[in-house]
């Protein structure tokens, strides 16, 4: 009796002792890219945790690629129990058209859009918006929730009145209702953001870090060789300045979503930086203001860029949030019927 007792209380030492393996093995970043062709485009993704986890999709910003999420917070999201998809968006990283994309002029559509006259882009946001869904219709996801990240919380946003039935939650990082306005970002900030062209490797890396830079909080001190080991990283797995081009003028052609987001009825957080300089601290007051019922947390310092000092703010932000939603599927996303005054 005593050494089938002993014999029992060793295997469920063992199995205890192999949770935190497993979770990390469940919870493995280095999965392989798979690649799921569409219409127009063929995205290249990744899917961390569990099938049979609620999933959560991740959508990055303005030429950002899949790499761009942190590993850590991947698994600090993975371990919350869902299962985390992240993806390249059409034009950037792995992805690749199915048909040569349409040429677009940037400096002519930017100096347009300085008049105040239409934008010509060649896809929009709510294109964009499409791949996303028809990712998740690929993977036989019907239901899911989905944090995005500036221009990928536009996304989101378009998402959520796209399918309603299918989003459970909104996470809105350093994004915006598009509203005109909002203060606007510094021009040495759009020079160095419309600056995607480099005629060689090293120019290419000193841009990206420069970019980085001026993206980063004043309350932190960056290290440039850090700065340019995170440039070359994206650069060595894709270069596409003409994508990234693309993707500014979807987002200068993007009217408000003000009445949208006045329609939309889905738990959401909003969470955004003090010292955002791209997109300053009124663009994530304001898109919550219109998210009716949503959270809103300013994290103070945070800037436009996923720096390892705010990691920690960030999911603490975040992943109450999230664990909180993760199960209930009783307040997917609505759109109200479209009312004249709603459109003011």
């Amino acid at each position: 009796m005593r050494a089938r007792f002993l014999s029992t209380a060793a295997f469920l030492a063992a199995l205890l002792l192999s949770f935190p393996s497993f979770s990390a093995s469940r919870c493995d970043v280095n999965v392989a890219t798979e690649r799921v062709d569409l219409d127009q485009v063929s995205l290249a993704y990744q899917s961390i945790g569990r099938a049979s986890d609620p999933a959560l999709l991740l959508v990055m910003g303005l030429g950002g690629q899949l790499i761009h999420w942190p590993d850590e917070v991947v698994v600090a999201l993975c371990q919350q129990g869902f299962r985390v998809i992240r993806y390249d968006n059409r034009d950037v990283g792995l992805s690749t058209w199915r048909q040569p994309p349409v040429e677009a002029n940037l400096t002519f559509e930017v100096l347009r859009y300085k008049l105040g006259l239409p934008v010509s882009a060649p896809y929009s946001l709510t294109d964009m918006a499409d791949d996303a869904l028809g990712l998740m219709d690929a993977l036989h996801i019907e239901q899911f929730h989905v944090l995005g990240a500036s221009m990928g919380g536009m996304i989101a946003q378009h998402m959520a009145a796209m399918a309603p039935q299918r989003v459970e939650s909104l996470t809105l990082i350093m994004s915006t209702s598009g509203a005109e306005g909002l203060p606007a970002p510094s021009a040495a900030l759009l020079q160095l953001l419309a600056r995607r062209g480099a005629p060689n490797r090293e120019i290419a890396l000193e841009q990206q870090a420069d970019l980085l830079a001026a993206l980063g909080s004043p309350s932190v001190t960056d290290d440039r060789q850090a700065l340019l080991h995170q440039a070359a990283l994206a650069y060595d797995r894709a270069f596409n300045p003409e994508g990234a081009k693309r993707q500014i003028l979807a987002i200068l052609a993007e009217p408000s979503r003000v009445a949208l987001l006045n329609q939309l009825r889905v738990p959401a957080l909003v969470v955004h930086g003090t010292a955002d300089p791209l997109l300053p601290v009124m663009h994530g007051v304001h898109l919550a203001a219109h998210l009716r019922g949503s959270q809103l947390k300013l994290i103070p310092g945070l800037a436009h860029r996923f720096q390892e000092a705010f990691k920690a703010p960030l999911l603490a932000a975040v992943l109450p949030y999230l664990r909180a939603h993760r199960e209930d599927t009783s307040h997917w996303a609505q759109v109200e019927p479209v009312a004249e005054h709603n459109l003011l």
